[in-house]
């Protein structure tokens, strides 16, 4: 336990979906409580984290919050005078409605933490500027980038809105042991020879999954060393999500089913990390900091990427070809959104210079070591928390 009084925190998410968002509330719930306080999360029944609390070992209590409706409000709010909270951190658009609305309806609320998780930008009108700026106490982003953008367009006070990007176990997410690397690339059934791409991210079109499928077709198709070369190049796609019927049509289609294995989601992502040459998150919209790409750079595994959102606040560096610098402090290769012809010449590249591989994945695993252990996102989330607990709006 941490010093001061154990505090009651209560999580709401109406989302559906599953992803960073959600495994970052699970992981900062279960780190609450190991730290002494009391954790709560109200979600609706039929949204996976309800059923995925549990294996966290996070006490849930299913309402109805899915959508934006006033029986939302009043669930939310007569379970609030029940069960009294120092703070209620909300999430997704439609739970930070209704937690607002219930918070405006209760004589002496719990404070309201609005956490922001994406960089699509938020409505410019008097209700957004009422809910960010009157009934949340504090805007948590998961990036410095998203909370400049909050700052600017809603003309929040800058000392209420704090980044605090999603924090890595690093004890848990670490470079392989020579025996781990085989053992996950054998799993895998890839040799030695193989040069293996791989992605962890829901299949959410803005993740650019497509993109990255079209530049390692182009890739496969530039390699100039025959059958066996193209043998050795592999995807390997992590997750799962709407867009998988069309990915898998895209793979067809281009003739890279002997190439290309969908692994779907998995509870541990670790192994397939450990069995990875080169990770590739190619978003173009709707990021802060993806803890996807802090797990591969804490894995010791290099990463191509784009500057969406808040990536480029941990992926830093030179493209391919750019000539900006000589690459001693990349943490990441970057290339454009939506641009699969840049992928392939990052593929092909990497592909062909183990030494910048290497260098790039030293720097970024001491980056994430540094500045992004989960320790460290616990410790300034409880100072939030308790500051809003005692700040008088």
């Amino acid at each position: 336990m941490t010093s001061g009084a154990p505090l009651h925190i209560v999580h709401t998410e109406s989302s559906c979906g599953w992803g960073g968002q959600e495994l970052r509330i699970l992981a900062e719930a279960r780190g609450m409580i190991d730290r002494g306080h009391r954790v709560t999360l109200l979600a609706p029944v039929a949204a996976r984290i309800f059923t995925e609390a549990t294996r966290h070992r996070v006490p849930v209590t299913a309402l109805p919050i899915g959508k934006k409706r006033l029986g939302g409000v009043g669930a939310l709010r007569d379970w609030l005078l029940a069960h009294p909270a120092d703070v209620v951190n909300t999430h997704s658009s439609t739970d930070s409605w209704l937690a607002a609305l219930a918070w405006a309806s209760i004589r002496r609320p719990p404070a309201i933490v609005r956490t922001r998780h994406i960089s699509a930008p938020v409505p410019d009108n008097l209700a957004s500027r009422w809910l960010y700026r009157s009934a949340s106490r504090f805007v948590v982003t998961t990036g410095e980038s998203l909370r400049e953008q909050l700052v600017a367009r809603l003309g929040l006070d800058p000392s209420r809105v704090l980044s605090i990007p999603t924090g890595i176990d690093t004890a848990v997410f670490r470079p392989p042991s020579s025996r781990e690397r085989d053992a996950a690339r054998n799993a895998i059934e890839a040799d030695e020879r193989a040069f293996v791409v791989g992605i962890v991210a829901t299949l959410r079109s803005w993740k650019g999954h497509r993109y990255l499928v079209e530049g390692f077709a182009a890739a496969l198709r530039a390699l100039a060393g025959g059958p066996s070369d193209r043998r050795s190049m592999r995807l390997v796609i992590v997750g799962d999500g709407p867009q998988r019927p069309a990915l898998e049509a895209l793979v067809d289609r281009l003739e890279l089913r002997a190439h290309v294995r969908f692994a779907g989601n998995q509870p541990n992502v670790v192994p397939w990390l450990h069995a990875l040459d080169l990770f590739a998150l190619p978003s173009y919209a709707n990021e802060g900091v993806p803890q996807a790409i802090l797990q591969a750079m804490a894995c010791g595994v290099p990463v191509v990427t784009t500057d969406a959102g808040a990536i480029g606040e941990v992926a830093y560096g030179s493209g391919i070809g750019d000539g900006r610098d000589d690459g001693r402090d990349e943490t990441a290769c970057i290339v454009g959104k939506e641009d699969a012809s840049g992928l392939c010449d990052a593929i092909l590249a990497l592909r062909a210079d183990p030494a910048r591989r290497t260098r790039s994945a030293q720097n970024a695993l001491a980056v994430v070591r540094e500045r992004h252990g989960v320790d460290g996102m616990l410790d300034r989330m409880e100072a939030v928390f308790r500051r809003a607990s005692t700040v008088t709006a």
